[in-house]
């Protein structure tokens, strides 16, 4: 467990190679011959921002994977329903956004199985990439777990908004899954390089995915 610690403390902008050959059986980026990227939003939904994701990728055609956070979908079920009718898939993000690490199993397992009531999702995303080596064997078995292969960064209040667009396209190629977030902490550096990044790679060609649990 401490080296498992350890090894994720180093994740920063992409993922390392020796944590994916440690947890192969996570998913940390799609195998495609073809010019696809995977946006993922995790947190929301968001009463406010969300919408204004959406409008965003409404714009350039792209289809997109939200992680959602049961209480939120509960507080803003209209949201969660138009992330549905968009044809973008969601996925369950815990019902109370809880760090695995500091969460006894029984208190993690039934947190994401009240979420999975509302989002009905085989895809799960740990809060913060969290989660123990028991976590992973028990969930596996029901669950694609999703990682990602690149961070946006743009939580992070120490990263300006033109930093997080030039972070999120260096570390973007075929099959990344790009992790944003649609939360109140990320809206500012998100809503300037979301649309940013949407029209740098739509001009070269690339095409935006959802992703889908048998992948």
């Amino acid at each position: 467990m401490l080296i498992f610690k350890h090894i994720f403390a180093f994740m920063k902008m992409q993922t390392p190679s020796a944590l994916r050959l440690l947890f192969p059986s996570l998913l940390w980026e799609v195998e495609t011959s073809r010019k696809e990227i995977f946006l993922t939003f995790d947190d929301g939904p968001h009463p406010e921002i969300t919408p204004k994701v959406l409008n965003i990728l409404a714009q350039f055609k792209a289809k997109a994977s939200f992680f959602c956070v049961g209480e939120n979908i509960a507080k803003y079920p209209s949201i969660y329903q138009r992330l549905k009718s968009e044809h973008h898939a969601t996925g369950n993000h815990s019902y109370n956004h809880l760090n695995g690490w500091k969460t006894k199993n029984s208190d993690y397992f039934e947190n994401v199985e009240k979420c999975e009531k509302l989002t009905n999702s085989s895809l799960f995303r740990p809060p913060y990439g969290k989660i123990k080596p028991s976590q992973i064997a028990f969930l596996k078995k029901d669950y694609r777990i999703v990682m990602w292969s690149a961070l946006s960064y743009d939580f992070d209040k120490t990263v300006k908004p033109q930093q997080c667009l030039r972070t999120a396209i260096k570390n973007t190629h075929r099959g990344t899954i790009m992790v944003f977030h649609d939360s109140e902490k990320a809206a500012e550096n998100m809503l300037y390089a979301l649309p940013r990044y949407l029209e740098h790679f739509s001009n070269l060609g690339y095409l935006f995915k959802k992703l889908e649990a048998g992948m």
